[in-house]
């Protein structure tokens, strides 16, 4: 039988097409509630967990503990990918939500540094490696499978959703903290309402679990194929980095003479465990592994700009209240969701590669004027105008991402392929957005940031001319 034949006996009724895209939607927008539940009320929590020094050190101090959840996400993505790929999307999908509760309930109970001391910061930190490790393998597995379940003529718009409920997810969180503004005072905030949007979180993870088991599996995943093999040296390789990267970090957090030392080489063997997971992918797939890091450094870093980091910005920066910041984010983000099926669509009729140029070279020509715009306004309608213009170029990237990931692999490896140099991606850049752009900001340099982040849609735009338009030379065969 052909590959077309044997494609056109497996293709999906609409109805099943519908109930598979939004069973996998579900599930992502739980996960991504509470992965950005922590972003949004960081500025409420921060002195609970971290009471010593001033606004900026406090956030600065919260946003190491979200960047250590990215850390955490390479090590997701890996074990998650491999599981995705020899048990398959379903089980992987349940067992990520399961972290994800777990992560949000820990959030919610911890006592405060005033309670436990010492114990409240690295119990958060806990939780959100617990998250981290959810949300990386989140990722792979849930953008593999809607791709896979999408159909070949529509596969730019049905996996557009996966962004959508990413956003959706954020937009939930800001929903809650909105709804927390205005209803309850800032007191009440910091004090006890803050734990209110985990404890959601932590319940809508546990409905979402029993739904997912109930998915259908991937016709990619269920035919037969030669799954990829996990090396004995690769696992004790990374499994003796990641101990030392350990070790080294416990030393490092001390006050004695080892700290600085225990820094250096906790960064050195961080790097090392990293390398050790991705090498032997990339020694199978160096072409396609390297263009998702790049696209990916461009794409995540501006996407916690315009997102994550704007909530923040708005505030310390432009100067805007807490409440108008809030809000200014959620309406940004509801035109952001809207447009990623518009950019899914034109994708499926002009391309992915286009779609990515557009993303990346328009993206890096107007981040200044429109970061320096925002800072400059005191309107809220001003600020939403130019957020929403850095948008509408971001969801040319962000409506595809997930498909343009998912074609370049075949199915045997796709979902590790898809996770795991997203995953190291999103560390380097993703992960420290925040932290740089704070750091920028403390050391009275922060236009300086804009050309960073100008600088690394440039590399994205390199690699959206470089790669061959997955539309015309996908690997996803199943329609």
């Amino acid at each position: 039988m052909t590959a077309t034949a044997e494609a056109a006996s497996t293709r999906l009724s609409p109805l099943a097409r519908a109930k598979a895209i939004l069973g996998g939607s579900a599930g992502n927008l739980v996960e991504w509630y509470d992965w950005f539940a922590y972003a949004a009320f960081t500025l409420y929590f921060a002195p609970a967990f971290f009471p010593k020094g001033d606004q900026t050190v406090q956030l600065l101090q919260a946003a190491a503990v979200f960047f250590l959840g990215f850390v955490a996400r390479p090590i997701g993505a890996w074990l998650m990918g491999l599981y995705a790929d020899h048990a398959g999307r379903r089980a992987a999908l349940s067992v990520s939500v399961a972290l994800m509760c777990g992560g949000a309930l820990i959030i919610a109970i911890t006592p405060g540094f005033k309670t436990i001391g010492l114990w409240a910061p690295a119990i958060l930190l806990f939780a959100r490696v617990l998250q981290g490790l959810s949300v990386g393998g989140e990722y792979g597995a849930s953008a593999t499978y809607m791709s896979e379940m999408a159909g070949k003529a529509r596969r730019g718009f049905w996996s557009s959703f996966h962004y959508v409920t990413l956003i959706a997810g954020q937009l939930l969180a800001l929903a809650v903290l909105i709804i927390l503004q205005r209803f309850l005072g800032e007191a009440e905030l910091k004090a006890w309402a803050w734990r209110v949007p985990f404890v959601i979180g932590a319940l809508l993870a546990v409905v979402v679990f029993w739904i997912r088991r109930g998915l259908e599996e991937s016709i990619a995943f269920k035919r037969p194929a030669q799954r990829e093999t996990l090396s004995r040296g690769q696992v004790i390789s990374a499994a003796v980095f990641l101990v030392l990267t350990v070790i080294s970090g416990v030393l490092g957090v001390t006050t004695g003479p080892l700290a600085r030392p225990g820094q250096i080489l906790g960064a050195v063997f961080l790097v090392l465990f990293f390398v050790s997971l991705i090498v032997p992918l990339v020694r199978r797939h160096p072409r396609e592994s390297l263009l998702i890091m790049g696209l990916t450094a461009g794409g995540s870093l501006t996407f916690y700009v315009y997102t994550t980091y704007m909530q923040k910005f708005l505030v310390n920066t432009a100067g805007f209240s807490k409440g108008q910041a809030s809000e200014i984010s959620a309406l940004s983000m509801i035109g952001f969701m809207l447009l990623q099926p518009l950019a899914g669509w034109l994708s499926d009729r002009f391309g992915r590669r286009p779609m990515l140029i557009l993303a990346f070279g328009g993206g890096a020509l107007t981040i200044w004027p429109i970061m320096t715009g925002v800072s400059q306004t005191a309107s809220v309608t001003t600020a939403l105008v130019l957020i929403l213009a850095g948008m509408t170029f971001q969801s040319c990237y962000t409506s595809i991402s997930a498909v343009v990931k998912a074609e370049m692999f075949p199915a045997e490896i796709r979902a590790l392929g898809v996770a795991l140099p997203y995953a190291l991606a999103n560390v380097l850049f993703g992960g420290t957005a925040e932290m740089v752009a704070l750091a920028f900001k403390h050391g009275g340099l922060e236009s300086t940031f804009y050309l960073y982040v100008a600088g690394v849609m440039t590399l994205g735009l390199i690699c959206s001319v470089i790669l061959k338009d997955t539309r015309h030379h996908s690997l996803i065969h199943e329609d």
